[in-house]
């Protein structure tokens, strides 16, 4: 009975994270494209988008965490049989799209001063700044469209996204190539014409779903009788929930923007090779990722059903699925570094410098996936404050001093550049790992007790 009860949740879960994982990887694909072709332009062009992304996808990542509340909300109302929730869990998390937009619009723009307090190379300020600029006119179609990706995850309708994404991904390529080398008449923007492009596929992101929502029966929010436009209790419930989730984000991804800036001054080839091998791990990372988004669905819709020891059982399977197609992934990592950073520059010393990063990051991705994928099934449980406290003390804590520590200084070893940043990466997410397991299995324990 166990056996099959197994089977059949292994089963479930791959065909809520397969599309999950294919929609993160064609989302995500979309900084990858940009990279690759501005690394095509020139060093400066892959350095500017570097040095933008870690500054806007952090953010993009922060916001988008706080709305993903939406997801184990909705998939709980499913549980609970309860449908008629969800229109309104919709709208209040609309609202908070909207604010997060607007208020990352204004953030990017503001953003000059601390290129200035980096001693960032004025040329390469000024190409970033306009990568900036481009991009942020996207976010707020972004977030919004977040809104109703995490609603469609919530039902356990993963394929819509799937769609809209790969789609985008499509329209993304040539965007990038027409405006990064000025093609039909159009002048050659470098660096800033991956931001346009971007922008431009945001929005037209924001319309497919809109569509999709309005004319997808499966998709189509039940109708209630009386919406009030703003309720208090339910936008509150989403940002209790939302707000550690998007702080956890924030924690994790702002240490690759801190290493991204305190390495800027050692020059544009270091950035370069520091930004490729973020890149492509920021892809690998797709795979648990889905994974996780997948165990919070399911957990969220098992917790919702008052089904404690099943959720448990869809956990293990997570964790044990993540930590196995980690250990190939590392392999795979390990083998090919050379040809995935020949992918991304044809300059040797990137090259090399790239090559020997990824050989590092090969080693953390075990770690990596039992860390994600543990918090993705703790937002099932609705339990995200302790996760928070868990993530601050493995990576700011221990992971960016000790980073600092190996990489600028000799305090311990002489000093290792970029290197030194991505050992402590390693130690970090080994301890953020091992502090979760222990987390879910207590949280566990007690749903079912």
């Amino acid at each position: 009975m166990k056996k099959l009860l197994f089977i059949n949740e292994l089963r479930y879960l791959f065909a809520l994270g397969l599309p999950i994982m294919l929609t993160q990887i064609a989302q995500s694909s979309l900084g990858f494209v940009d990279t690759i072709i501005a690394g095509q332009h020139s060093t400066q062009s892959l350095a500017a988008v570097a040095l933008g992304t870690s500054l806007w996808f952090p953010l993009f990542l922060t916001f988008t965490g706080v709305l993903m509340a939406t997801t184990p909300l909705v998939a709980h109302s499913v549980g609970e049989k309860r449908r008629d929730k969800t229109p309104g869990l919709v709208q209040q998390a609309f609202w908070i799209a909207l604010i997060l937009g607007i208020v990352s619009v204004l953030l990017l723009r503001s953003a000059a001063p601390l290129f200035d307090l980096m001693r960032v190379e004025p040329d390469l300020t000024k190409e970033t700044l306009a990568y900036l600029k481009a991009v942020s006119f996207g976010l707020p179609a972004m977030f919004i469209y977040q809104v109703i990706r995490c609603y469609c995850d919530g039902i356990s309708q993963t394929r819509p996204a799937l769609i809209i994404s790969i789609t985008a991904l499509l329209l993304n390529i040539p965007l990038n190539i027409i405006f990064v080398f000025g093609y039909f008449g159009l002048p050659e923007l470098g660096g800033e014409g991956c931001g346009w492009a971007t922008a431009i596929v945001m929005w037209f992101m924001l319309f497919s779903g809109v569509f999709l929502l309005k004319t997808s029966h499966p998709l189509k929010l039940p109708k209630v009788e009386k919406r009030r436009l703003w309720v208090p209790g339910v936008t509150k419930h989403l940002l209790m929930l939302g707000l550690p989730i998007g702080a956890s984000i924030m924690v994790e991804t702002s240490m690759f923007s801190v290493i991204a800036l305190a390495l800027a001054p050692l020059g544009t080839t270091i950035v370069a090779a520091h930004q490729i091998t973020l890149s492509f791990t920021s892809q690998v990372f797709m795979i648990p990722l889905s994974i996780a988004m997948a165990s919070t669905i399911r957990i969220g819709t098992l917790m919702g059903a008052k089904q404690a020891e099943k959720a448990w059982i869809v956990a293990r399977i997570a964790l044990c699925t993540a930590a196995t197609l980690a250990i190939f992934t590392s392999i795979g990592v390990w083998l090919f570094a050379w040809n995935i950073a020949d992918i991304f520059s044809n300059e040797l010393p990137v090259i090399e410098l790239a090559t020997s990063l990824l050989i590092i990051s090969a080693f953390f991705e075990i770690s990596d996936a039992l860390q994600v994928t543990t918090a993705g099934a703790l937002r099932g449980y609705k339990d995200t404050k302790i996760p928070l406290i868990i993530v601050c003390f493995a990576y700011w804590g221990i992971g960016l001093p000790l980073g600092y520590i190996l990489g600028m200084t000799d305090l311990i070893t002489p000093s290792m550049g970029a290197a030194g940043f991505w050992y402590a990466l390693v130690i970090a997410l080994s301890i953020s790992a091992g502090l979760l397991i222990i987390r879910i299995r207590s949280v566990a324990r007690n749903a079912i007790a």
